[in-house]
This record gives structure tokens, C-alpha cells and sequence, in this order.
């Protein structure tokens, strides 16, 4: 009986040890023009407790950069490239160079190539906006299963083109390459890209593989279009206005260790008007417009929640990385108010009709306590909220200053994944990863350590960051700028007068890197129009 009673207990340990060596599944979740501060473990007072148990029982970056809009981020998190070196230099447009083509090439594996290759599972459902063509779609680029919208918007209660910019903008609504035709207001979009991702966890629990699911919300991007329910909890919320929830956030952050005492605040915008300012009817629309926006967060935020359990349900919450980011920071654009280009506006903010956005005055609070908005090299653009968890594995409740950038993700996930990163694939020879694995810094806090700096560059927008030093140029202006970001993350005081070697040092490195990645002068490549849709057209 003894004898038994061993074999039994070794043949648990070994089935035990087996099961301990299968690699974690990993899932990305990102969310769409979302600010920095608009989580409740960033400060908000919005309703996030999913995420903000994710927060508490993992860890949290104060600083992790994405590429500023849409397109070029996605571009670099698929990929580990910088959006350049991957073709998406500018958006999802073909403005006639390798760099700029509008869609992922040939050279740029995506999460999903390197983790299929590597045994995993590769699921989608949300938003892919990295290549209109159908030779470009996810299930084209070793995705197994996708759901979503192929291009970079859609609505919430219906899949009719998007009048923007003085033309409809299309939205092609896929599941593995079959294009769908929902009828309007038969769903909303948020709960069908996170009820899409529980089917794939389903069917996927018989397999004996890991998975990769890349879950990417198309909440809270404009239109403001929410449900009712979910408007209600915030009515009346937002009557204090932007200036005092802006102070009431900055607070939260400051309790919470996501705004040291050292870090400076950024100063008020100038194109910001002070609430009180305002009229009755102003301050009821636009109080109006902010509990949409929390209401679409919030019920971003409930799909999280319903993830977890299923998970849960799936005895698979105990080997899953989860990591959260947004794709840029929160947008300056008033889309239903372009003047003879504006959206429709045919319904109150919030219903189907609407076409409102944030606008620079929440997104102001949204990207608290930083500087400037979606698209620009300043803070408030290319900071995200970063939250990281894997029980057992990423110690809980930390906060960490991290400095990393979404083309550390790729090797961070492959590091995990036990996963090569093949010199070719498919007959081409792939781009090196430029990135860091962050494990050492997400399981052990361990600071990560660069050869080179970080870079970026859009629409003619240029930053570097190395160390504690970020150097910015906003286009059209060629000025440099330099900023101490250790101690003044507001970017509030230039130090480039003072500092005329470094300045030559660091903007001599970004030229460099712009050789090598293949960056062109903006002005050369500028698009007609924001919202032209260039050589690349032909979405079928």
C-alpha cells in the first residue's frame, strides 16, 4: 500500500511538472484613445475595477510609450518594429515608399507568425487597422481566428461607412475573411468584440496548446455612442467641470504613486477654456459628452471582467500574462464639428446618431498630468497606462518607473513563449527586433538597459529619449526641445538653450535612426488630407 501510495504521488508530481513546463498563454489587451489617467488605478473616478484588480495584483508602469495614433501603433506592437521599419510610417495609407506602403510587410513578423510557429494558439477580435488590401488581414498574418473591424473606426450600434473628413470612410466588419453585415442596432460593438474572444477561449479549451488572444477594443475612440444603462451611472458626474475633475484626478495619482512629489504638472492648455466660463447649455453638453466617454470605458471594462471569468471557468487564469496598454494618448480632434467636413450629428450624444468626441477639453483631464494630446511627441500623446499580471510569477501591487515602449513587447512575449524569432521566414529575411524583453523588469524589477535610445516620428512629429532626457520637435517647426523627464515629466521648462552638445548628440543619433529606418522629411510625403485614403483603396 505504501509502495502504491508513492508511485501515485510521483505520477502526480510528474503530471504537475508537465503541466508547470506548457508556456503561458498570453493575452494583449489595448484599448483606443484612452488617456493615461482615465483607469481607477491611474486616478480616474471612472468604474474600472477589472483592470484595477489587474493593477493591484500586478504591476504598473508610470512610463510606457506607444507610436501616438492608431496605425503606427499597432504597426510596432505586432510587429516589435519601429511602424517604419514595418511599412506603416504614416497610417494605413500607401503614400508611395517601403516605408510608408500601409500595410505590415513581408519582413515584419506579427505576434501572431512567431507564437503559431512556436505551438501556440493565435486568436483576435477587435480592431486590426495595419492593412486595408484582404492579402493584408489577420487571418493573413497567422491569426486562426479574428473578429473585428478591419480599418481604424467603426460605430457602435451599426457597421455603416463613417461619414468623415467629407466622405464616408468605409468599416468592413470580418470574421476570418467573411465580411458581415449586422443589422443596425442589433449589438454594440464592445460587447461583441469581448463576447467573440470568450467563444475563441472556448473552442480553444480542447486544444493542448497555449494561446495568444489580442484582444483590442475599439472603446472609448469617437463617436460617443454608449448604452443607456451605462450613461446613467454617470449622470450628473461630470457637472464639476474639467478644471476641478482634472485637480480631483492629479490627487488620485499622486495617493496612488503614479505621480511622484518630484514630477511636474503640465501647464493648463491654452486652447483648454476655463469651465466657469462656459454657459448653462455649454456646460450641460459638454458634461453630457463626458459621462459617454466613462460610460464606454466602463463597459470596456466589464468585457475585462467577463475575461477574467472566463478564465476563471477555464482553470487558465493561473498561467496567463495579461498586459493592458492604449494605443495613444487621448485625441485633441472635435470630428463632428470639422465644419462642411464634419461627421454626422443626426442623434444626442451617445445614441446611434452621434458623432461627438472627447475633444481637447476632457481629453485635457484624460492625459493628466501630462502635456498635448493624441499625435503629438509630448507626453500626453505617446504615454500609455501599462498593467501587467501573472499570478505567481509578477509580484503584486508594484509600480514601477519602467521606461519601455511597444517594441519591447514582441521579445517580452517570446522571451515568455520560449519562442524563436527566425533570421527568415516564409523566403524572406526578417527585421531584426530593435526591443528589450521586459521580464527581468515585470518578474524581478530589474531596470531595463539600452544600447540606443527610443525613437519616434510622425506626421513630421520627432522625439528620442535616452535616459532621463527627451529631445521633441512638433512639426512644422524644425526647433529641438529638451526636456528633463526624471524630474519635470510635465514638460514644462526647455533645457536645449543650456544643453547645446547633448541636443547635437541626441538629434545627430535620431537622424541616424531615421537613415536606417527609412523616415522621410513629412513634407515630401504629406498627404492632401488627414483622412486620404492614398494609392491603397482597394478594400475588398
Amino acid at each position: 500500500m505504501k509502495k502504491l501510495f508513492f508511485s501515485i504521488l510521483a505520477i502526480t508530481v510528474a503530471l504537475q511538472a508537465t503541466a508547470q513546463k506548457q508556456p503561458p498563454n498570453i493575452i494583449l489587451i489595448v484599448v483606443d484613445d484612452m488617456g493615461y489617467s482615465d483607469l481607477g488605478a491611474y486616478g480616474s473616478e471612472i468604474a474600472t475595477p477589472n483592470l484595477d484588480r489587474l493593477a493591484k495584483e500586478g504591476l504598473r508602469l508610470r512610463e510606457f510609450y506607444n507610436n501616438s495614433i492608431c496605425a503606427p501603433t499597432r504597426a510596432s506592437l505586432l510587429t516589435g518594429q519601429y511602424q517604419h521599419k514595418a511599412g506603416i510610417g504614416y497610417f494605413d495609407v500607401n503614400l508611395g515608399l517601403p516605408a510608408y506602403q500601409g500595410y505590415l510587410n513581408r519582413q515584419s513578423l506579427t505576434l501572431a507568425e512567431v507564437l503559431r510557429n512556436a505551438g501556440y494558439n493565435t486568436l483576435m477580435s477587435g480592431k486590426w487597422h495595419v492593412g486595408n488590401d484582404s492579402l493584408a488581414w489577420p487571418n493573413q498574418r497567422g491569426f486562426e481566428q479574428f473578429y473585428g473591424v478591419i480599418g481604424g473606426g467603426a460605430n457602435y450600434f451599426d457597421a455603416k461607412p463613417m461619414p468623415l473628413g467629407g466622405r464616408d470612410y468605409p468599416v468592413v466588419l470580418v470574421e476570418n475573411n467573411k465580411r458581415l453585415r449586422p443589422a443596425d442596432n442589433s449589438y454594440y460593438f464592445t460587447d461583441e468584440i469581448g463576447n467573440h474572444a470568450l467563444q475563441y477561449l472556448d473552442a480553444q479549451s480542447n486544444s493542448n496548446k497555449p494561446f495568444f488572444l489580442y484582444l483590442a477594443f475599439n472603446a472609448p475612440h469617437w463617436p460617443l455612442q454608449a448604452l443607456p444603462e451605462d450613461i446613467a451611472k454617470y449622470k450628473g458626474k461630470y457637472d464639476i467641470g474639467w478644471d476641478s475633475l482634472r485637480a480631483s484626478r492629479l490627487q488620485n495619482q499622486a495617493k496612488l504613486g503614479i505621480l511622484p512629489a518630484k514630477y511636474t504638472v503640465a501647464e493648463r492648455d491654452e486652447a483648454v477654456p476655463a469651465w466657469d466660463n462656459l454657459t448653462y447649455d455649454e456646460k450641460k453638453l459638454w458634461a453630457a459628452k463626458m459621462e459617454v466617454f466613462a460610460a464606454m470605458v466602463d463597459r470596456m471594462d466589464q468585457n475585462v471582467g467577463k475575461l477574467l471569468d472566463k478564465l476563471k471557468a477555464l482553470k487558465k487564469d493561473d498561467n496567463t500574462l495579461i498586459v493592458f496598454i492604449s494605443d495613444n494618448g487621448a485625441p485633441a480632434e472635435d470630428v463632428a464639428h470639422f465644419g462642411q467636413r464634419a461627421g454626422r450629428n443626426s442623434g444626442p450624444v451617445g445614441t446611434a446618431g452621434s458623432f461627438e468626441a472627447q475633444g481637447k477639453n476632457w481629453s485635457y483631464v484624460s492625459n493628466a498630468p501630462f502635456r498635448s494630446f493624441k499625435n503629438s511627441m509630448y507626453e500626453g500623446g505617446i504615454s500609455s497606462p501599462f498593467i501587467a499580471w501573472l499570478p505567481g510569477k509578477i509580484p503584486a501591487g508594484q509600480i514601477a518607473k519602467g521606461t519601455a515602449h511597444l517594441i519591447d513587447l514582441a521579445p517580452t512575449f517570446y522571451d515568455l513563449a520560449h519562442a524563436n524569432y527566425p533570421a527568415q521566414f516564409q523566403g524572406e529575411k526578417t527585421n531584426a527586433l530593435p526591443g528589450k524583453s521586459l521580464l527581468p523588469l515585470l518578474l524581478n524589477n530589474t531596470a531595463i538597459q539600452r544600447e540606443q535610445p527610443i525613437f519616434w516620428e510622425r506626421a513630421g512629429n520627432r522625439a528620442v529619449r535616452q535616459g532621463k532626457w527627451k529631445l521633441v520637435s512638433i512639426f512644422p517647426s524644425y526647433k529641438w526641445e529638451l526636456y528633463d523627464i526624471e524630474n519635470d515629466r510635465g514638460e514644462t521648462k526647455d533645457l536645449a538653450g543650456q544643453n547645446r552638445q547633448l541636443v547635437n548628440e541626441l538629434s545627430a543619433a535620431y537622424f541616424q535612426w531615421a537613415k536606417e529606418t527609412g523616415v522621410v522629411e513629412y513634407e515630401t510625403i504629406k498627404p492632401a488630407n488627414i483622412f486620404d485614403r492614398g494609392k491603397q483603396n482597394n478594400t475588398k
